[in-house]
């Protein structure tokens, strides 16, 4: 783990050119509930890089979305996000406005 926050040096056979390159703390939380039709299980990182915004990942299905309040009011965005079906979107969007 040491080796991802050590510096990039020593000789590489192609340049890369990074566009950024830092290191933030991040809180996490993890919150794990049962809804009317599945559980969800997430991990929520808190971080100042997403402009007031969480990344919210889906430990069970492995898709992640950047997620405001206002992503919560776009129609459809998190059954096509997270690949559920409406019920299971207005199940989870109920959550994460209590949450957000």
């Amino acid at each position: 783990m040491d080796k991802l926050f050590k510096s990039l040096g020593g000789s590489m056979m192609t340049e890369r050119i990074f566009l950024y390159d830092f290191i933030e703390d991040a809180r996490v939380r993890y919150i794990s509930f049962t809804a009317n039709l599945r559980r969800f299980d997430l991990a929520i990182v808190i971080t100042d890089q997403f402009f007031g915004k969480m990344l919210i990942l889906d430990l069970q299905s492995n898709r992640y979305a950047i997620i405001g309040h206002d992503d919560l009011e776009e129609e459809n965005y998190l059954e096509e996000v997270y690949e559920l079906t409406k019920e299971e979107g207005t199940e989870l969007r109920s959550f994460l406005y209590e949450l957000l």
